[in-house]
């Protein structure tokens, strides 16, 4: 936690992570055979399918989970696509027993292994995923929030806590989740109060490539955590302008890091802040150097709820991509869109409900959290809850789609030149 030049650090144990540092680089996956060039002119393509079936029929531990939700994609060194979710065991409620689980596809998506477990421990709640990839190492960082038992409603500082495992062997295997709350959870908000409530992410975090490359980065609630050693050590650098004021108008986040080697913190803001303007509130900045105030981006609508962004590319012209619902009412109207300036305008998007899911209509919805990540294949993939009784939302199963659309599908949609980033 940076404050008045402080810094707090949290160390992985030895006996915990001696494999993720001891283990060499892997071997780089073999290149797709078609190049940028031959991605952007192809034909448009896109496929979507379920591949977390809320109160189907996959059984794990003994337990069919009534819903899915709260989603995050990787893809690895190996070009292994690994999709994290919260499996929610009773209900879709944001309480109970839910634990953290994840599929993995060998293919770009075509095919997902069956249902595995990162943690399930207890009857509490594993949940909000945040994984990164350390490319130069192959080590998959999962960052999450745990709630015990009887946490709920979260009203003291421990009802809500950050957790850490990893995988060294392409996510097919993973530690025992470790306690990193101590260190990567500031204990007050800048006026004083307890710091209850707390999320990390939820989606993915980034290593940069421009300032401090290497660096792992993961976006929190009002915060940024960092590693600048592969994972032996993270710290927190609290979010401040560079005048020294708090930055505590959002939750849930996402970061990037921009051409110019600034990260961009795109954000869902506190419900209060959402009714002053119902879009998106970003900022930029560095970490260790303060950021600009959070202002809302006049285009990106939001229905307050979670978003997922990315880079696709940083070669000319370098491209960002942006994934939510479009709208200050519903989140059932789920939109990609593409900048290539750095953010400053989404100039073309398109509507995800011109590729339909099968079996969607009625009340029988997409929509909600995100996740998105390049596939080797160049390809946007793209990890999106779905309703399936948006009548009945207290009770309805939730599901987690898997999608995926090239830059011509994407292109194909609405030129929307002036479509104003907020920065």
């Amino acid at each position: 936690m940076r404050r008045s030049g402080v810094v707090l650090t949290g160390t992985i144990t030895a006996a915990v992570a001696a494999a993720a540092f001891a283990a060499p680089p892997p071997t780089p996956a073999a290149a797709s055979t078609a190049g940028p060039a031959a991605a952007a002119a192809a034909a448009p393509s896109h496929s979507e399918k379920i591949i977390f079936d809320g109160g189907g029929d996959e059984v794990l531990n003994g337990i069919t989970y009534h819903s899915f939700r709260i989603p995050s994609l990787i893809r690895t060194t190996e070009d292994t696509l690994i999709a994290f979710v919260e499996g929610r065991a009773a209900n879709n409620q944001d309480f109970g027993n839910i634990n953290l689980l994840y599929k993995r596809s060998t293919n770009n998506g075509a095919t997902w292994s069956r249902l595995s477990e990162v943690v399930g421990a207890g009857q509490g709640t594993w949940g909000n995923p945040t994984a990164v990839v350390d490319r130069e190492t192959g080590t998959i960082w999962l960052f999450m929030n745990h709630q015990p038992v009887g946490s709920h409603p979260v009203n003291s500082w421990d009802d809500r806590q950050v957790w850490l495992s990893h995988s060294t062997d392409d996510g097919v295997t993973w530690t025992d989740p470790v306690n990193m709350s101590a260190t990567l959870k500031p204990r007050t908000l800048a006026g004083g109060r307890s710091w209850n409530w707390d999320a990390v992410g939820p989606g993915v975090g980034i290593q940069t490539t421009v300032d401090h490359p290497g660096r792992l980065v993961i976006p929190a609630q009002h915060r940024n955590i960092y590693s600048d050693d592969h994972g032996r050590t993270w710290q927190v650098d609290v979010m401040e302008t560079a005048s020294g004021a708090a930055m505590e108008q959002t939750g849930e986040s996402t970061v990037l890091e921009l051409a110019d080697g600034r990260l961009y913190r795109n954000d869902r803001p506190t419900s209060g802040v959402w009714e002053t303007a119902k879009r998106r509130w970003v900022s930029t900045g560095r970490i260790g150097a303060g950021f600009t105030a959070f202002r809302p981006a006049s285009c990106l609508l939001d229905p307050l709820n979670e978003a997922s962004t990315m880079r696709y590319n940083s070669d000319a012209p370098a491209r960002l991509a942006f994934v939510n619902s479009a709208s200050t009412e519903t989140r059932t109207r789920m939109r990609i869109r593409v900048s290539e300036n750095e953010g400053a305008t989404w100039s073309y998007s398109r509507p995800f409900s011109d590729a339909p899911l099968p079996g969607e209509g009625g009340n029988y919805r997409e929509g909600g959290y995100s996740s998105i990540a390049k596939t080797a294949d160049y390809h946007v993939g793209a990890l999106i809850e779905v309703n399936e009784n948006v009548g009945s939302n207290s009770t309805s199963h939730r599901s987690i789609a898997f999608r995926k659309v090239n830059l011509p599908w994407i292109q194909a949609g609405v030129r929307e030149p002036t479509c104003d980033g907020g920065l």
